[in-house]
């Protein structure tokens, strides 16, 4: 991963006084915000890029000649270099600006999707989110092909000896989440990577929830494709990037079509613009796109070792305080694992408890995560997710502790 400037020392109390949310009340009590899996908080100097565009900074891109259109051109493509350093992009055009994740992945299942064949096949696992499950689920519809799903085991991991009986020749794409978002397990990319392309596979990696907790270097990687999502690394909602090897974006056909995308229109043939702009119909999410850059920024700014660490710690921690409840049941006990505790508690239902904590002022997640196949697996309805950032606390995760036992008492 390759970052701007001098790291600070990772100091969990002056990070926290960065994010204006954590210092709220929720029903009178301080915020506990334990969902970090879902959407993250944004630092302050996020809150203000956001702030300074819209008020002195809002024109157009790529397209004006005036003094503000061209300010926000070379911002917006700055966050766009920014992005290509942050995960060690070859090339600055194969940074392709989305929507968010879900985008990226529907972007690639139609362009991508639009070079295979009947008969071909693609690969997922069963702890994919439905982001990541759906979309080639349509695709297998309308081009006839075949969707095959790699087994776990009751830890939470995958079985790679399943995994490679399932690559075959007629394997053209293994798309495999990088962190659960439910167990919080860490897939061996670069391994499942390698297995992929020995039999001519490409992959795609969801990093929605590994893009906020480790250094993304997509080439030791050795993905094809990588995505995520700017709200849950400090960024703003509607944007995320959808990384691809350049060779792979040229042959694939546009996903829209619209104005910026192109290279020159008559009506009777459209030639399409070079990448990145080949992907990016319409005037985009200028806002986003600049304050994604400065949430990318500012985590360069981070010691990302120490701040793996702490979050590790404080997984580590909640967890084994929520071992010693009797009637508890921890989903997902990978041994590579970081960041989330997901877990039922015997006799009591998930959404009960997520109720009451947040009485409490603790936010967690509730339900089946966007993994409903995962729950089939497990048996269960869904599970209380407990996700950490690395502005969280061990003295938050000791309240958490007692408010739950206050809850499960109540409950009981």
């Amino acid at each position: 991963m390759m970052t701007e400037g001098q790291k600070k020392p990772f100091n969990v109390r002056e990070i926290r006084d960065e994010f204006p949310a954590l210092r709220q009340q929720i029903y009178g009590k301080n915020l506990i915000y334990f969902d970090n899996g879902a959407t993250s908080q944004k630092p302050q100097v996020v809150l203000d890029a956001i702030n300074r565009y819209y008020s002195k900074d809002n024109a157009n891109i790529h397209r004006g000649v005036h003094h503000l259109s061209q300010k926000a051109t070379t911002e917006y493509e700055e966050s766009r270099k920014l992005i290509q350093q942050y995960i060690n992009a070859r090339k600055l055009d194969e940074v392709i600006f989305t929507k968010g994740t879900t985008d990226g992945i529907n972007l690639v299942a139609s362009s991508f999707g639009e070079l295979l064949s009947t008969g071909d096949e693609i690969i997922i696992s069963a702890m994919e989110h439905h982001s990541n499950i759906v979309p080639w689920q349509m695709l297998c519809e309308r081009k006839n092909l075949k969707l095959r799903v790699i087994p776990i085991n009751k830890k939470g991991e995958i079985i790679m000896e399943e995994y490679e009986k399932l690559l075959s020749s007629k394997t053209k794409l293994v798309a495999v989440t990088h962190i659960s978002n439910t167990l919080g397990t860490v897939n061996p990319i670069k391994e499942m990577a390698q297995k992929a392309h020995a039999v001519g596979s490409r992959i795609l990696v969801d990093g929605a929830q590994s893009i906020q907790h480790l250094p993304i270097d997509v080439l030791e990687l050795e993905c094809d494709f990588f995505v995520f999502s700017g709200h849950k690394v400090f960024g703003p909602t509607g944007i995320g990037v959808l990384y691809g090897k350049e060779d792979l974006l040229d042959r694939m056909p546009p996903y829209q079509g619209g104005g910026d995308m192109i290279a020159k229109v008559t009506f009777e043939k459209t030639t399409y613009n070079d990448l990145p702009f080949k992907f990016e119909a319409g005037t985009p999410h200028i806002a986003g796109g600049i304050c994604l850059g400065e949430a990318v920024r500012y985590l360069s700014s981070i010691d990302m070792q120490a701040a793996m660490k702490h979050e590790k710690d404080l997984a580590d921690y909640a967890q084994h305080l929520l071992d010693t409840f009797e009637g508890m049941q921890i989903i997902g006990e990978a041994k590579q694992k970081t960041s989330v505790v997901s877990f039922v508690m015997e006799g009591i239902h998930p959404f009960d408890i997520g109720t009451l904590l947040d009485k409490q002022g603790i936010a967690v997640r509730t339900g089946h995560h966007c993994t409903q196949p995962l729950m089939d697996f497990f048996n269960i309805p869904g599970t209380v997710r407990a996700s950490f950032a690395f502005y969280n606390t061990r003295q938050e995760v000791e309240y958490f502790i007692e408010a739950f036992e206050k809850s499960i008492n109540m409950l009981k």
